[in-house]
């Protein structure tokens, strides 16, 4: 029987096939994004939890009621009041170089777009991966592409990126697509982080005294927000080696054997008849069996301790 020649449409799906069983591997990286997520989510709840503390020492509830009660006899001279999930903070325990009080703040966004930095206008890349990475799931489900801005890494700006980025802000819905989106995934997730404040200008940008260790909470908060990026970045960087390294090999086959048996090597099983019944010359490096180990070398599989001591044995015995 006649080998089947490999062709685009075979390496694509071949492709595709690998690469999703790299994403839902049980890779160390694929585990630290997940538990940074898992761990951001306790961050924000604890961190709200004080930053609504802090707001309301020093706007309290009954003022505000008040407040709300003037607007309502007298109208807009007295609209001074608002929700707000941006709030600057700031502290007056540090000294300058001099042993003068210095004063310390920031800029805090409870939201799902919030900064990563402390500044209210900026790194705007680092916030749509975090929308990407913590949605993540949602975006994949609807054909989009959460894991772009990690596999563009070191690039510089193309419409490719522009491209998925826009799709994948369109579908969450930031800034001016927060009414075209039909799924609320923004809107619903920055509710619960509102707090009433006094005053009448964007983010009420007068800072909002709070002890040194309460600033340093919240820091710790956006730094939980920032590990959940750098994770992501770790995990997808990692696939994205491991793919570079297939669509060569792939490229490289002459027969869809080739591809199959690469599969194989990597303990994935893809029957030939199914892919060829679905369908709508080598260098040395490339054969599948030197490059699955190539690419099994891309990854740190979470390895039990039996097997850190069978390897770390045969290492022994060779050495």
């Amino acid at each position: 029987m006649s080998k089947i020649r490999m062709n685009t449409e075979y390496r694509n799906k071949l492709f595709g096939r690998i690469k999703d069983v790299f994403e839902k591997e049980d890779t160390q990286e694929r585990q630290a994004f997940l538990m940074a997520r898992e761990n951001f989510n306790a961050e924000q709840q604890s961190a709200f939890e004080l930053a609504r503390q802090v707001v309301e020492r020093s706007y309290p509830t009954e003022d505000v009621a008040t407040l709300r009660k003037f607007k309502k006899k007298y109208g807009d001279p007295c609209d001074v009041v608002a929700k707000d999930k941006c709030f600057y903070f700031a502290h007056m325990e540090d000294v300058d170089e001099d042993g003068k009080e210095k004063k310390t703040s920031s800029h805090f966004d409870f939201g799902i777009y919030g900064n990563l930095n402390g500044e209210e206008y900026g790194d705007s890349e680092d916030r749509d991966q975090f929308a990407h990475a913590y949605f993540r799931e949602e975006l994949k489900e609807k054909g989009l592409n959460p894991d772009i801005i990690p596999q563009q890494l070191g690039k510089d700006s193309n419409p490719h990126k522009t491209k998925h980025i826009d799709e994948n802000n369109r579908f969450i819905g930031r800034g001016s697509y927060a009414n075209d989106n039909g799924t609320g995934l923004a809107e619903n997730w920055n509710k619960p982080f509102h707090l009433d404040v006094i005053g009448t200008s964007h983010c009420r940008s007068r800072a909002i005294a709070c002890t040194k260790a309460e600033y340093e909470r919240f820091e710790q908060w956006r730094v939980a927000k920032a590990k959940v990026v750098s994770t992501h970045t770790t995990w997808i960087s990692s696939i994205t080696k491991q793919t570079d390294q297939l669509k060569i090999g792939l490229k490289a086959y002459r027969y869809l054997s080739e591809g199959i048996e690469l599969a194989s090597e990597l303990g994935i099983e893809v029957d030939e008849a199914e892919l060829v019944r679905t369908n709508s010359t080598g260098l040395t490096i490339y054969n599948p069996s030197n490059l699955a180990s190539m690419i099994k070398g891309m990854k740190n599989k979470t390895q039990t301790r039996e097997q850190k001591i069978a390897l770390r044995k045969q290492y022994e015995s060779v050495n």
